[in-house]
């Protein structure tokens, strides 16, 4: 079992996506998608830029692996693919790759997308290293109600870009015993950005 921490930037329910009761993981740190295995654990913690450095955003227990193919085809999942007129939930909907009948990438209009073309720098970032989506049912995201992690598990905090995984198996059961503590479960709070962002809906 591996625990992957780092810093959500901005957190604006996309990624991760904690809607319609499923924590996805389908953009952004894709090394870290490309790693990750079934029973493996990925915990995002708050920006300094936010004011948010040392709190937890979310942590998901990841129980399944999609394709974005798959992933854009399943009936569980076509409501995270985003509507842009729609509401902050649908607008930042995580479901927006897949292939067309030539092979090549379709980015749907979305937050990785720009003025409803294809965001060619975002694209690349997101799918030439995996082609992969972290998906947990098990999970608590907080959001704008993050709690701060006790000082004893402040070796979660990644100050720095990237993420870290040497973590031993007792640390990540004190990190998850922390979390359950809380006797949270699902979204918790909304995405920290949204108050930043309330004259979209």
């Amino acid at each position: 079992m591996t625990l992957f921490s780092y810093v959500v930037r901005w957190d604006h329910g996309f990624a991760p996506n904690p809607f319609h009761g499923i924590c996805t993981l389908a953009t952004c740190k894709p090394l870290i998608r490309r790693k990750a295995k079934i029973g493996d654990w990925v915990l995002g913690t708050g920006s300094a830029e936010r004011k948010f450095q040392g709190r937890a955003i979310f942590l998901m227990h990841i129980d399944e692996l999609s394709r974005f193919d798959d992933y854009w085809m399943n009936p569980r999942f076509v409501r995270k693919r985003p509507t842009m007129n729609g509401s902050l939930k649908q607008r930042f909907g995580d479901n927006i790759y897949h292939h067309d009948e030539g092979g090549a990438w379709v980015q749907a209009d979305s937050r990785h997308s720009r003025d409803g073309h294809a965001n060619d720098k975002n694209l690349a970032r997101d799918t030439n290293t995996t082609d992969r989506v972290l998906i947990a049912s098990d999970f608590m995201y907080w959001g704008e109600a993050a709690p701060k992690i006790p000082k004893s598990l402040q070796k979660f905090v990644i100050a720095r870009p990237g993420w870290e995984e040497n973590f031993t198996q007792v640390e990540i059961e004190q990190l998850v015993d922390w979390a359950k503590s809380h006797e949270q479960q699902g979204q918790v709070g909304d995405p920290l950005e949204w108050q930043y962002e309330r004259w979209w809906r």
